[in-house]
């Protein structure tokens, strides 16, 4: 199973890139972000000529995230981020695919800061921890991933120091991250290639995608039950260098699900995840 996370920037403006990914890379699973778009506006029509069908939570002008299945209809779970009813920004949905729970997520990016977008993007994390928590252990495979609007570390930036007052960068959310991987959860690309430049976002600015100048911010992360099964995980770039492009570029990773390790386990025998892909270059 190939799942990936893609920031659209834009559904509408972005659909057409948006399928040309989706028919040459195929992913069984696609979680999308900032859809920018309405429920009502959703191209569900076409998303479906594609050959996936979808669950979407929509708004206005900003915010958005869907599950696509490539063949399948994603059967939902949840369409909002526990812990707080008044939040009506739409950030999470939460979905079941082939047996395996995807969790798609925008996490609040909290500029300027200090200020009450950064403290809104903490509390948000907060509660992100907090179900996190209840995902991470449970004896069935989970992918949390999406728009995670944070810098883990300086290793995952091309320079930090234009950056420094940033809120991708602050303690304040590099903490968060840290909390919510010490539950258990494994960062797919770092795992495979922990010495890697490996980076997903690059902004419109001072020619950083030409450059190469980019951030690791968009996120695969894989519970217990499912790391050992990971195969490779990747960049598809070629993306971000398509005409008026979104900022960001489809970030996946691979997985071999085994059809049935339970019975594995009761006859005796053990399993060993196969080799894994290499990454994609920036160039594509």
């Amino acid at each position: 199973m190939k799942v990936a996370t893609f920031n659209v920037n834009g559904i509408k403006s972005r659909l057409p890139h948006l399928l040309e990914w989706l028919a040459k890379e195929q992913p069984d699973v696609a979680c999308l972000q900032e859809l920018k778009a309405l429920d009502e506006g959703f191209p569900a029509h076409e998303i479906e000529q594609a050959g996936y069908s979808g669950l979407w939570r929509g708004q206005r002008s900003w915010n958005g995230v869907a599950i696509l299945a490539r063949g399948m209809k994603p059967v939902e779970i949840r369409r909002e981020l526990p812990g707080d009813p008044s939040d009506d920004h739409s950030r999470y949905i939460e979905a079941a695919v082939d047996g395996v729970v995807i969790a798609c997520l925008y996490l609040p990016n909290g500029n300027p800061q200090p200020g009450p977008k950064f403290d809104y993007k903490l509390a948000w994390f907060e509660r992100l921890i907090e179900h996190a928590a209840t995902l991470v252990d449970v004896p069935h495979p989970v992918v949390l991933c999406g728009d995670f609007n944070v810098v883990p570390t300086d290793q995952d930036i091309y320079n930090p120091r234009s950056w420094l007052k940033d809120a991708l960068l602050q303690p304040g959310s590099r903490a968060c991250w840290q909390r919510l991987l010490a539950q258990g959860w494994t960062d797919a690309i770092r795992h495979l290639y922990p010495e890697a430049p490996v980076y997903t976002f690059w902004d419109y600015f001072r020619k950083h995608w030409e450059r190469n100048a980019g951030l690791r911010i968009d996120h695969l992360l894989l519970n217990r039950h499912l790391a050992p099964w990971l195969v490779g995980a990747g960049v598809d770039t070629w993306v971000r260098a398509l005409p008026k492009a979104s900022d960001h570029a489809p970030t996946w990773v691979e997985l071999k699900v085994p059809a049935a390790p339970r019975a594995a386990r009761r006859s005796g025998g053990t399993t060993r995840a196969p080799a894994r892909r290499a990454p994609r270059s920036a160039s594509g």
